[in-house]
């Protein structure tokens, strides 16, 4: 089962709720694809255990055997390739390592090398399993890094909480596409609203089932609780503004190890996940 957490923007407390509901389960597998920021394993602090690198295929060109017919630039709908004093010129950081201009090359000029764009690091704590994706500074899209993620996780492997990129980009769209469930987390702000409106829109577009979690409430005064209520959006818990809790949250410790409250509020959130997955995968909903 993969429950997806999104956010519109970042400091909503997304990576609080995943990490905190990956503990709440008896064994479960954490993937943190925020390539650009990782922080899940700040909080789910096992010792590193393994780095493995990821690599994209970029194409180089063997000038012996080019003559120039500029197929290859012709091809790229990425504008990766330019013809510049008759000879092709490669722009790594924006080919998308399709393989198209090898294919089309009529002189067999076109080889490929593999480039390094970042890192999924391995840790376990406790009874979770953790996987950090980690994009190298300067390089365009953790697309490849997500796909190296998701691949860490097998068919009869137990719960999987999957950490996406704030936003709606085409990284989180990677993240989310195998996903049971998605979970929404807002604050409570106008900008907080707009932003929920955007992941909103995105599963929608997806078809994923999900509900809202709403965190750092100040009473009734929510956009966000306001845009739940005027779109029939489920809310699965209404975590209110608490220093005590977001002193936890900056020294890096999971409140569900330290606050017998919030232990029971994820627990519950965990259930009532788990029973609206059921709920729809019943082939009588």
């Amino acid at each position: 089962m993969k429950i997806a957490i999104l956010s519109g923007k970042g400091g909503t407390g997304k990576t609080f709720v995943a990490t905190n509901l990956a503990r709440s389960s008896d064994s479960s597998i954490y993937l943190d694809c925020d390539v650009e920021e990782p922080n899940g394993h700040l909080f789910l602090n096992g010792p590193l255990l393994s780095t493995s690198k990821v690599s994209l295929p970029i194409p180089r060109v063997d000038t012996t055997l080019c003559d120039g017919c500029k197929k290859c630039v012709e091809f790229c709908r990425f504008n990766a390739l330019a013809f510049v004093q008759k000879q092709v010129i490669v722009f790594d950081k924006i080919c998308h390592s399709c393989g198209g201009c090898k294919l089309v090359c009529p002189q067999d000029a076109i080889y490929e090398i593999e480039r390094e764009i970042g890192q999924v690091e391995s840790r376990v704590y406790k009874n979770t399993k953790v996987y950090t994706g980690r994009l190298l500074p300067g390089e365009e899209s953790g697309t490849a890094i997500i796909g190296s993620l998701l691949d860490k996780v097998g068919e009869g492997d137990p719960l999987v909480i999957i950490d996406a990129p704030p936003g709606s980009a085409c990284v989180v769209m990677d993240s989310i596409k195998d996903a049971d469930y998605c979970i929404l987390v807002a604050e409570p702000s106008i900008f907080g609203s707009h932003n929920l409106k955007m992941v909103h829109e995105l599963v929608k577009m997806f078809k994923k089932p999900h509900a809202v979690v709403l965190n750092k409430s100040l009473g009734d005064d929510n956009p966000s609780k306001a845009y739940c209520i005027e779109n029939n959006i489920k809310i699965l818990t209404d975590i209110p503004f608490n220093k005590e809790l977001g002193k936890l949250n900056a020294e890096g410790k999971l409140v569900v190890e330290y606050d017998e409250n919030f232990k029971a509020v994820f627990k519950d959130l965990l259930d009532k996940v788990l029973k609206e997955v059921k709920h729809e995968a019943s082939p009588n909903t």
